[in-house]
């Protein structure tokens, strides 16, 4: 057995917090490694030592294997953890790390490289007697040959990228005219995020759940699972809600899909914390999805219903030691839900976030893992999580209420995120009856949960206050007349008129305030009290309920937060200026990210839904088509350029006669 004594931690954000954490309770040293763009996030602060890098772009910083293990050596550490996602899952690396005379903390190179390719695995879990889903391998084959095994599994299939996870390099194909660009595309993304661009076809599982089992194993041939996590709720093949005990499992169930888990842990040898993911089909039927060789990111779901810490066992284990009697013995204690908080537009068809987080504030009454802090910035170049928010309670209907509520007072301020729609889908009656699967946002658009989690008179309330805020900070800075109280008008006939925008509506508040308040949304008069309002704190009573109300303003945006929720409005303003505005035909990136892909040239006739473009952003594709037939007038960017939002990237003058 080898004691460790100092730690580096390949990775960023709040994993790499997560992990120092427990280090530091071990008596463990720590060394972070950062990238340009991480330089202020907290993990590099809260490291023992920490080592720059290199540039943003993860090539060029994390997943550059030579300065990873230079790092190590500069700063005496004895082991790596790879955390997840970049190098975890990465074979090559893990050989690296012991041949430079270090622990790997995580299964051996050759377990990995076995589960690594998504095929090999399907195979060994054959010969060990663990159903999988029906596929097909499809590299080096030609187009037909492509379409032919596509046609034998039937549609729909999934393109799905044999190295890697979190939803990256798949997608789902309905029709045989829509297969061969939906592999180059999930060939690309594979590419750009685990370097290898293998990709293969399944039959597509119509309405399953996805559930999977925590397994870990020791080299005293001890090979365990921890029980199971439901992870169905997912957008983009990526999973935003986890819980445990899955709500669609019954013991005979839980029990079969344990002891198949655990033989796959044996059948390859498995040594340390990893994951074996099934579908299970509404028939009941099971199928082995793949096995993550690492620590996943919803890992505090089972550490809340076991007691265990999950990355203790992992140093435990990677010094020799066998897995410890309280993890052989494990039980199942209550109901762990988790949410993961993203810098994302989901209306927007889930387009990345980025930009300051002014502030950044979640409730203690639950369990929060994060990377990031009120001031810091969230970058393109990277994934779009902010935070996992997870609660335990001794039953599901309680954890759900704890998290909602925790989700609900949560304060941030200055990036777009998911909170509405995790409160949506959290409310839901569908979820709370367990009736779920992984094809819940397809059946409830993120429209219909975003309205249900913020009503009108949530809307209307936080938008009263909004104004009543920006009215009275105003006053605060007034040099002539600062007798009068906030709102005065000689006139008591005229309203102060106000609006704010929330989402595609605007919402016009007139008030008139001192001695006879009268307020008024869209032209209705509300029965409010105005008990107190400063630039950033409001205090009303509305129909009969009297409330605080905390407003932050900024960059044009106003952010509400009270007990009945969040919202975010943008200012409507009173006189606007004349705007240059694009050229027709102009194509604007909807996000801040790097253009990956040009298809076209100036001067290129192109038909409706061509793809001209496509930009990256983080480590997600999307597709800039043309709104019409017609000719490429102007293209203004290039491969490997960097765009904001907004910036015009080409421009389609439309053919006559085309709409």
């Amino acid at each position: 057995m080898k004691t460790l004594h100092k730690v580096l931690v390949a990775n960023r954000g709040e994993i790499a917090l997560r992990i120092m954490r427990t280090c530091r309770a071990m008596g463990v040293a720590t060394v972070a490694v950062y990238s340009e763009a991480d330089e202020a996030l907290p993990f590099v602060a809260f490291a023992d030592e920490a080592v720059k890098l290199g540039a943003a772009d993860p090539a060029q910083s994390y997943l550059d294997i030579d300065k990873v293990l230079a790092a190590a050596k500069r700063t005496g550490a004895d082991a790596i953890h790879p955390g997840y996602g970049f190098l975890s899952e990465n074979a090559n690396f893990a050989k690296r790390v012991a041949e430079a005379g270090l622990v790997f903390i995580g299964p051996s190179p050759a377990v990995i490289e076995s589960m690594g390719s998504k095929t090999g695995a399907r195979a060994l879990m054959q010969k060990a007697g663990v159903p999988v889903v029906p596929g097909a391998e499809i590299a080096g084959l030609g187009d037909e040959q492509v379409l032919e095994r596509a046609k034998q599994l039937g549609y729909p299939v999934l393109v799905k990228a044999s190295f890697g996870g979190g939803g990256r390099g798949m997608r789902v194909v309905a029709t045989a005219g829509e297969l061969l660009a939906a592999i180059a595309s999930a060939r690309r993304e594979a590419k750009g995020a685990f370097g290898n661009e293998t990709v293969f076809l399944e039959r597509f599982i119509e309405s399953p759940r996805h559930v999977e089992l925590q397994i870990f194993g020791d080299s005293h041939g001890n090979a365990i699972h921890l029980f199971e996590r439901e992870c169905s709720i997912q957008r983009r093949h990526q999973k935003i809600i986890e819980e445990s005990p899955s709500p669609g499992l019954d013991e005979s169930l839980r029990t079969k899909m344990g002891e198949a888990a655990v033989t796959a842990a044996k059948a390859i040898g498995y040594v340390g914390a990893g994951t074996v993911e099934f579908i299970v089909a509404p028939t009941g039927e099971f199928f082995f999805l793949e096995v993550n060789t690492r620590l996943q990111v919803e890992h505090p779901v089972t550490e809340l219903i076991t007691g265990l810490d999950l990355v203790r066992l992992q140093l435990l284990v990677a010094q020799g030691e066998a897995l410890p009697a309280e993890a052989r013995a494990a039980t199942q204690r209550g109901h762990a839900i988790e949410a993961r908080l993203c810098a994302e537009d989901p209306l927007n068809g889930y387009l990345p976030a980025s930009g300051r987080l002014h502030t950044f504030e979640l409730p203690g009454e639950v369990r929060v893992d994060s990377g990031f802090e009120t001031g810091s910035e969230v970058s393109i170049h990277y994934d779009s999580m902010l935070a996992k928010v997870i609660a335990h309670a001794p039953t599901r209907a309680e954890a759900i209420a704890r998290l909602s509520a925790a989700l609900k007072r949560a304060r941030i301020h200055g990036v777009v995120t998911n909170r509405a729609l995790l409160l949506g889908v959290l409310q839901h009656s569908e979820f709370r009856a367990g009736r779920t699967d992984t094809h819940f946002l397809q059946r409830l658009p993120p429209a219909t949960l975003l309205a249900n989690a913020e009503p009108k008179d949530l809307v209307d309330t936080h938008a009263m206050a909004g104004v009543l805020a920006a009215q009275a900070h105003r006053r605060s800075e007034a040099t002539v007349a600062a007798f009068a109280p906030t709102g005065f008008r000689t006139n008591r006939s005229q309203l102060q008129v106000h609006r704010l925008a929330h989402r595609d509506r605007v919402i016009t508040i007139g008030y008139a305030l001192g001695r006879q308040q009268r307020i008024e949304v869209d032209g209705v008069a509300i029965d409010v009290e105005l008990h107190r309002a400063t630039g950033s704190d409001i205090e009303l009573t509305v129909g009969g309920i009297r409330r605080r109300f905390e407003v932050h303003r900024a960059s044009g945006s106003t952010w509400v937060d009270s007990s009945l929720g969040h919202t975010t409005f943008t200012d409507v303003e009173r006189f606007p200026e004349a705007k240059t505005q694009a050229a027709s035909g102009s194509l604007v990136a909807p996000m801040p990210g790097k253009v990956v892909r040009v298809n076209v040239e100036t001067g290129a006739e192109v038909e409706r839904g061509a793809v001209l473009l496509v930009l990256e952003a983080m480590k997600m594709e999307h597709t800039i088509t043309a709104p019409s037939a017609g000719t490429v007038s102007a293209l203004l960017v290039k491969a490997n350029e960097t765009v904001a939002a907004g910036d015009v990237l080409a421009v389609v003058t439309v053919s006559p006669g085309s709409t």
